[in-house]
């Protein structure tokens, strides 16, 4: 039976969990004696597994700790190119907590790619780095800042640097381990020549704060990667292993500092102009295949336009109304949960082509797209629009009071399930906890402004940007609904922001939504009714004395048909955000050709 101790750092009290002594201790392997999974059945079948470490690339005592997976077959300096992943996940005990493993071995997180994909067969070898504080890696967690971006960087070149290497390497990832594929591709070393990021976070401040307003887990995700990283090492780990992975246990200052540095609301500050990895994108040009949920409720689409424009590079991607969810992945009903067929199939030609040279026999659409009517198309960018306009809102004025989900944002902000990290961040549409509390009711407090209803299906598309006028100080909550001729209407879009006298701009997330003919754009603008965010009302009322919004429109006659079913999660959405609204005459066209 395993045993729970608190352990109390920094004013935070972790459950660490000691595994007892496995019954038959596993094989661990040693530099010159690799372990396949006829030795221990945590390595993957056709895989010789074995460890390696080495330094951080910024001049550090940080050392990192990487799992190898080669090839069983190939010998000790055959080489292959390189599939690498870097993160916070790949602790031998388990990705996020003890996961009650007998025994020590490779973290099992990217088993479904090394399988679905047969990489071994493929001839290709797999690496998975710690970051700094995570798994057998020395130093301190640094939420993918300055130290993080070296330690990636130092995973690269050691990667292409082995004799086994044929000094090509593809990174992979979903949700951390996505960013820092980002990162990788912003810092763009010799030797990478792809990366695959599944729902990543495109600048890391949005993850916390939008605008100057906290999210609700601004606390909770620097907590739950403080946890993630005081994972200890297996009873069977190696001693260094073990002694790496106890370095958070004996430096508290580590898990103290993360706490209070990822604080700073100011998304200026230098802490987060270090983390926007959509700015640093600038020039950028490693091939990039992305994944990205327009209605996801975890590692929001916020800032990727601007990434996907600074990067340079070959760009592909699967976009759509679906949830935090890999490619590959499938309910419990069986069902795609991103509704297309043949991810591994798409991420194999796309290494074999900038790893191996290997010229595809499918040709791939740069960006496979699906609708909010579960349509997939075809495209060769995104967004691609057909117009920008910029359209005038309705003057008005709303009291700062919360509305009437100040106690929701209160059970909010404490997390449903208490885990806010990446992966395990509480969903609001699949909880039934927390359904109800998602709900999107008519933002009673809010004033709005309404479109003409559209002639022709319309499509918003890209980044959607409000500027203000306002008198007072407090919050501001925009919201954009497509509202049917029945009232009928579904929240699809919605951003928060500090406001005080005077003007502010910002962005709403990105978005890919179409307004079906005889539908009409609402707009409202006011306090916060949304469980999205734990924002402190200034309880005045704010005047709004000028409003315009910013958004890019395209056309659907010329849209290009693709292969792909509805995802299961859109239909979840809206269920959850929908609701009734009184419409009005509308005071804006949005126009675009048939």
């Amino acid at each position: 039976m395993k045993r729970r101790v608190p352990c109390l750092l920094a004013g935070v009290t972790l459950a660490l969990t000691l595994a007892p002594a496995p019954a038959h201790a596993a094989t661990i392997p040693t530099p010159d004696d690799p372990v396949t999974s006829e030795e221990n059945p945590r390595v993957p079948e056709g895989a010789a597994w074995t460890e390696a470490y080495f330094p951080s690339s910024d001049g550090s005592d940080v050392e990192l700790h990487a799992d190898v997976l080669r090839p069983a077959d190939l010998g000790p300096e055959e080489k292959t190119p390189v599939i690498l992943s870097v993160g916070s996940y790949f602790a031998h005990a388990g990705q996020t907590g003890d996961d009650g493993f007998e025994g020590t071995g490779p973290s099992e997180r990217f088993n479904d790619l090394i399988e679905g994909a047969d990489l071994m067969e493929r001839g290709y070898t797999v690496v998975m780095v710690d970051l700094r504080g995570f798994g057998g890696s020395t130093g301190c967690l640094d939420w993918v800042g300055p130290g993080e971006q070296a330690d990636i960087k130092a995973a690269i070149d050691w990667s292409v640097s082995q004799p086994w290497s044929t000094g090509k390497v593809g990174m992979y990832g979903k949700s951390y381990d996505a960013v820092t594929g980002l990162v990788g591709n912003n810092l763009g070393p010799d030797g990478l020549e792809a990366v695959v990021a599944q729902e990543p976070l495109w600048d890391m401040y949005n993850y916390l704060f939008s605008n100057g307003v906290r999210r609700p887990n601004y606390l909770g995700t620097p907590q739950a990667y403080n946890s993630i990283a005081s994972i200890q090492g297996m009873p069977d780990d190696s001693e260094r292993y073990r002694a790496n992975a106890a370095y958070e246990l004996t430096h508290p200052e580590c898990l103290a500092d993360n706490l209070t540095d990822t604080q700073d609301p100011d998304p200026e500050s230098d802490y987060w102009q270090a983390r926007d990895l959509a700015q640093q994108a600038e020039g950028s040009d490693v091939p990039l295949l992305v994944t990205q949920g327009f209605i996801e409720p975890n590692t929001k689409p916020e800032d990727m336009q601007q990434y996907l424009e600074n990067h340079t590079g070959v760009e592909r991607g699967w976009l759509g109304p679906w949830e935090h969810v890999r490619g590959n992945e499938t309910g419990s009903d069986g069902r795609l949960r991103m509704g297309r067929e043949g991810w591994f199939e798409e991420v194999v030609r796309f290494y074999d082509e900038h790893l191996k040279g290997v010229e595809p026999g499918v040709e791939d659409p740069n960006f496979l797209i699906e609708d909010n009517f579960g349509e997939w198309r075809a495209q060769d960018t995104w967004p691609e629009p057909d117009r920008s306009v910029t359209v005038r809102l309705a003057r008005g004025s709303y009291v700062d009071d919360g509305g009437e989900t100040a106690s929701a944002r209160t059970l909010v902000a404490e997390g449903p399930d208490g885990v806010w990290d990446m992966e395990n961040a509480p969903d609001p549409v699949q909880d039934p906890q927390a359904r109800s509390r998602a709900r999107a009711a008519a933002d009673e407090d809010a004033y709005y402004s309404w479109s003409r209803p559209v002639r022709h299906d319309t499509r918003i598309t890209g980044t959607p940007r409000v500027l203000l006028d306002t008198e007072g100080e407090g919050n501001v909550l925009v919201r954009l609904w497509d509202v049917a001729p029945d009232g009928t209407a579904v929240m699809f879009d919605e951003q928060m922001s500090l406001v005080q006298d005077g003007e502010v701009a910002f962005d709403l997330k990105d978005t890919d939504w179409t307004l079906a003919a005889g539908h009409q754009l609402g707009v409202g603008i006011g306090t916060n009714t949304s469980r999205s965010w734990a924002d402190t009302p200034s309880g005045e009322t704010i005047t709004v004395s000028r409003a315009r919004l910013e958004l890019e429109l395209q056309g659907t006659s010329d849209d290009v048909a693709a292969q792909g079913a509805r995802s299961p999660y859109l239909d979840a959405y809206l269920r959850a955000y929908t609701t009734q609204l009184e419409s009005e005459k509308g005071t804006f066209p949005l126009t675009v050709s048939p």
